[in-house]
């Protein structure tokens, strides 16, 4: 039986409604095959949080998210980008329901081991309401946003959300970036990458930012899944049929 492929996709592509329905459309044509995507959200959310006066603070990558700012990054991952997603993805007849990492008691988080404040480090737990989703040939659409045991929600970095949702579903995971994949020391991109190598790249400050986080999520769902991970631009949708059956596009991560 096919695996579930686990799609997340953040960064600009969230801001560029032709360039989110191309990827979109490329979906309507892999038949055959249960689809996820997990989706952040960070450029709207940062957008929302500046208008409302709060300042953004990230280390390595991560946003740290204060207590006080929850209510407004829920509501635009969960709420406004989460729901626009959807109603996109209905319009081509991909028939997509929005929910968010704790529906269904899905997922899972503890506390972020970095002070990062309501961020939270996501392990599967649950995956009864996803195999009924796609049962009844839904589409889940997922947000970032997960809870603590005791109720409290948090904000869930989407690369790592995305690992544990393939950890659930025991997927493929593809995570679409604004890049073509990840650069190496010349400046050109890599077409593999192992985990010695990025240590030192990341050591040398050529992997930095964002991209750090992205690619420890890749190492990370590489190793609990046994299988080679995709960083591919969401700019060239259409490589995607290519991507799945083993063409070389983007970064490959594999397992160490």
């Amino acid at each position: 039986m096919t695996k579930p492929l686990v799609i997340k996709i953040g960064g600009t592509i969230l801001d560029q409604d032709t360039a989110l329905e191309t990827l979109l459309f490329v979906l309507t044509t892999l038949k055959g095959r249960n689809i996820i995507l997990v989706h952040g959200g960070g450029s709207t959310v940062e957008s929302m949080l500046n208008q409302a006066n709060f300042t953004t603070e990230k280390t390595k990558g991560l946003r740290i998210t204060p207590k006080t700012q929850m209510p407004f990054v829920c509501g635009v991952l969960a709420g406004s980008v989460n729901k626009h997603i959807v109603a996109i993805a209905n319009k081509f007849g991909l028939q997509s329901v929005g929910i968010s990492l704790t529906d269904g008691n899905m997922i899972n988080c503890k506390k972020h081991p970095l002070d990062l404040g309501q961020v939270g480090i996501p392990s599967p737990n649950n995956g009864q309401l996803i195999k009924a989703l796609f049962s009844s040939n839904f589409m889940p659409i997922i947000a970032s946003i997960g809870s603590f045991e005791n109720g409290e929600l948090v904000n869930v970095n989407a690369d790592d959300a995305a690992v544990a949702i393939c950890q659930l579903v025991d997927g493929d995971l593809i995570l679409l970036t604004d890049v073509a994949g990840v650069k190496g020391a010349d400046g050109d991109y890599l077409q593999t990458l192992a985990y010695t190598q990025a240590e030192q790249l990341i050591k040398q400050g050529v992997i930095s930012g964002g991209m750090t986080a992205k690619v420890n999520a890749a190492f990370a769902a590489a190793n609990k899944l046994r299988r080679s991970i995709a960083i591919a631009s969401w700019q060239q949708p259409e490589k995607l049929k290519g991507l799945l059956s083993g063409q070389s596009i983007g970064t490959r991560i594999f397992p160490y």
